[in-house]
């Protein structure tokens, strides 16, 4: 994956979430103030303008836009969390001009272990984390696996999909929504909806 290729695929993380935006505020007004949403558009225009204004050829650089660029976005824990998986993967995909597989997972690993670093939230506490987490683990067995980039993140986006399905079954335990305790139980959590979005629109080919 080079630069373009990159750009093309967080260009196409901004469509679906776009596509989606009335999904998850109606996701979030079922547990929270219902403009989870509006805050993810928000992000996405920041991701958006990143991509259109990065000159430089690095993906590091890239991504480090992208990431400075979603930090700055107001609306909760959204921007940071997001901001900071974004300059996690700057970090970890060094100083490479292409990325294959297991430099993938390893960009996205180290982009997991950025948001860790911010929240303790784990799979099961109904957050984007139990999204995110099985989409990274994927990554890396397919990079284990000797699997295509294409391939690699058609899998993560359905572990990612099928994470964010399962908190249904969760209670909150992390943001507004977990005041309600059990009342949560049922709802599908709209960060881990949005991150699956995300991992969709990476995946498109």
């Amino acid at each position: 994956m080079n630069i373009d290729q990159l750009k093309e695929k967080l260009l196409a993380a901004v469509a679906a979430v776009r596509a989606n935006h009335e999904v998850l505020s109606r996701l979030d007004s079922d547990t929270g103030d219902g403009d989870h949403g509006i805050t993810m558009l928000r992000a996405m225009k920041a991701v958006e303008n990143a991509v259109h204004g990065c000159r430089d050829s690095e993906l590091k650089t890239l991504l480090m836009d992208v990431g400075w660029a979603v930090l700055g976005v107001d609306g909760g824990s959204t921007g940071p969390l997001l901001g900071c998986l974004f300059l996690g993967m700057s970090d970890g995909v060094g100083n490479k001009s292409e990325i294959d597989c297991p430099g993938l997972a390893i960009m996205f690993q180290a982009g997991l272990e950025k948001v860790q670093e911010q929240t303790k939230a784990q799979v099961g506490d109904k957050t984007m984390m139990d999204a995110l987490v099985p989409a990274v683990e994927t990554l890396k067995k397919a990079s284990q696996e000797g699997q295509s980039i294409g391939q690699a993140l058609e899998n993560a986006a359905q572990a990612a999909e099928d994470g964010a399905l399962a908190t249904k079954n969760f209670q909150a335990r992390f943001g507004r929504a977990r005041n309600l305790k059990e009342r949560t139980i049922g709802f599908q959590d709209p960060g881990a909806t949005s991150m699956a979005y995300i991992f969709k629109g990476f995946a498109r080919q």
